[in-house]
């Protein structure tokens, strides 16, 4: 399996073919999930003694699995938050498997470390960090808001806070991974509710504070929440966790990446003195799955809460190199920065400011279709590039028919989300192949 014979020659050849036409292609079809049952009777067992051989195993994928996974990079998946890599990262995705590289430490990995650094340099500078701050690439948002809180609490504990049970404010629109990092850290989460208009201020903030006084460890403020796409108070916010001294998180994993917009960068004020923030590549920096970028405004208060210490670590631990490993909750990491950095590095980050702006402007747009249509709600003015509406007359059940109805017709993939008990229909527009004649035609097939 490791030698380079004319069956792995072969193999390599049948990848990279498939891989080019995929990157290549001018139209990919969306696709749709299967059932077990169906995937059982089309595929079956593919795990034997003998092997299928590289060619039906890939054929196996090419006509039956791969169309059973939604195409999440179509300009015409529009749920959750979407992925849309550039052209340049999906391919260096390939190189980073094919080179061998880890990225744990820079013993091991020091060139692609260095490259990795490159990107959160730029990224904190686009966040008004200071030049200090540093951190590392992890696999998502997820782990990115458990690491930096991780590193919150310690920070007290450091400080000399004892208390009986530790507390995390957010806002009540906050991404649940804020509850599962709290889940996980065996602490509770102090919910805030937003103003009408879904903004965490800090005043609420503050009576938070006066409430659960030294039990806080850390404040969170979501720029750019998922449902809506709604950004924190982050400058009122700011203020008050520094005249309190506690750990500001700024979980903008999907919408930080507008601070590059030129039009929106005020909405972001205050984000410079974040003690930590994070930011997911694999959505709005047009990066593949899986990245998040978990920065810190004083890496050492990351390092010192999350360097592992054994004998065989010594070789890394006692030097003062930057190894990716002690800046989150892992060990074991591939560099998963470099797509990001080779896609920066070779399309210039104007590139980028002009392909986030049209997304932003995009939503604006459809939103005042949205509002010319008698049969259509606007729920809220878009921020970012999340635009939520209600058919007006429409239930749950006419929500999910319509949402598998687009599906099985390839024409989009847009799940019902839902507000304060009342199902909806949300557009997030990320890639910058979606038009607002697609759009359009989406909203078309509401009006029967």
């Amino acid at each position: 399996m490791h030698e380079i014979t004319a069956e792995n020659r072969k193999v390599v050849d049948l990848v990279l073919s498939y891989s080019r036409e995929r990157l290549l292609a001018e139209d990919t079809p969306l696709d749709k999930p299967q059932t077990e049952a169906a995937l059982d009777a089309l595929v079956g067992q593919t795990i034997s003694e003998e092997g299928l051989g590289a060619e039906q195993a890939l054929a196996h994928f090419t006509e039956t699995l791969a169309p059973a996974c939604i195409t999440t990079d179509d300009p015409s998946y529009l749920s959750f938050i979407p992925c849309a890599p550039t052209k340049a990262a999906a391919a260096f995705d390939v190189v980073v498997s094919a080179s061998g590289l880890y990225g744990g430490s820079w013993l091991e990995g020091a060139g692609a470390v260095y490259a990795e650094n490159q990107v959160l340099s730029w990224l904190a500078a686009e966040f008004g960090l200071p030049a200090t701050a540093g951190g590392v690439f992890v696999q998502g948002g997820t782990l990115g808001n458990l690491s930096a809180l991780v590193a919150a609490r310690e920070s007290a504990r450091s400080a000399g806070r004892t208390v009986a049970r530790w507390k995390v404010v957010c806002s009540e629109e906050a991404h649940s991974s804020i509850a599962s990092a709290a889940r996980v850290m065996d602490v509770d989460v102090v919910g805030v509710a937003p103003d009408s208009d879904g903004v965490l201020r800090g005043d609420a903030v503050r009576a938070a504070l006066d409430e659960h006084g030294e039990s806080v460890f850390a404040v969170v403020a979501t720029t750019g929440s998922t449902n809506f796409g709604i950004v924190d108070d982050v400058a009122s916010i700011s203020e008050v966790t520094r005249a309190r001294g506690i750990w500001l998180h700024v979980d903008g994993a999907y919408g930080l990446s507008a601070m590059l917009a030129p039009s929106h960068r005020h909405l972001f004020a205050g984000v410079e003195h974040a003690d930590s923030v994070i930011v997911d590549p694999h959505k709005w920096l047009f990066a593949p799955f899986d990245a998040c970028a978990l920065i810190y405004s004083d890496p050492e208060k990351g390092r010192r809460a999350h360097t592992q210490h054994a004998a065989y670590l010594d070789t890394l631990t006692e030097k003062a190199d930057w190894s990716p490993s002690d800046f989150a909750a892992h060990l074991t990491r591939r560099p998963r920065g470099l797509p990001l950095w080779f896609s920066l590095a070779s399309y210039g980050a104007a590139a980028y400011r002009s392909a986030i702006s049209a997304s932003l402007e995009l939503a604006q747009e459809i939103a005042d279709e949205i509002e010319r249509r008698p049969y259509l709600t606007l729920l809220r003015r878009p921020q970012l590039s999340v635009v939520v509406f209600e058919r007006d007359g429409w239930s749950k059940d006419d929500y999910e028919d319509w949402s598998a109805r687009l599906l099985d017709e390839q024409r989009a993939f847009v799940t019902p989300s839902g507000h304060e008990g009342r199902t909806n229909a949300r557009f997030a527009i990320i890639n910058p192949r979606t038009t607002i004649e697609a759009l359009r035609g989406i909203l078309d097939s509401m009006a029967g």
